[in-house]
This record gives structure tokens, sequence and C-alpha cells, in this order.
């Protein structure tokens, strides 16, 4: 089974409310099995729009991934998300 993978990219308008953010998204994330393999390191864009933060979240299947999108721990997270910053979450079938 193919793993699946969450590919965000934000920019934070406020950095102490996108706290509240980490903390609501947490309890999804154990429960899916997420595994952070990249979480705002120093990034370069190459080409097009270029965000400041980049995040790359590993699940055991595609399946997973939706799940925890969709779930409604994680739809408490989003509304705070979107509260403090922008961006945009790809969810991808790994190969």
């Amino acid at each position: 089974m193919a793993k699946g993978y969450w590919i965000a990219r934000v920019d934070i308008r406020d950095a102490e409310r996108y706290k509240d953010y980490v903390a609501a998204a947490k309890p999804a994330f154990e429960q899916f099995g997420a595994r952070f393999l990249a979480r705002g390191g120093s990034a370069e864009g190459v080409e097009g729009a270029h965000r400041a933060r980049n995040v790359i979240i590993e699940f055991a299947s595609f399946e997973s991934a939706k799940a925890c999108y969709n779930s409604p721990e994680y739809q408490v997270a989003k509304s705070i998300r979107h509260e403090c910053a922008d961006g945009e979450i790809v969810l991808v079938e790994g190969a």
C-alpha cells in the first residue's frame, strides 16, 4: 500500500495564534500516525510562488492522510489556522 503525504505551504500572519493551531492539530496527527519529514526548515523557492513555511507529513496510506485531514479534530485546528495563516495543503499518494 502506498503511503500518503500532506504537503503544506504556509505564511503565518499571527505567530502566537499559530501555536494554538499546532496544539489543536496534534491529537489528529497522533491519532493517524503522522510523521513529520520536513517542518519549517530552510527552503529556497526556485519556481513559482514561495511561502515562508513548508511542511511535509507522511502517513501510512493515502486513506490515512485523507482521514486525518477530514477528522473532526483536524477541522477544529483548520479553523484556527485560517484565522492566523494563509497557505495551501495538498494530499499526495506516494509511489
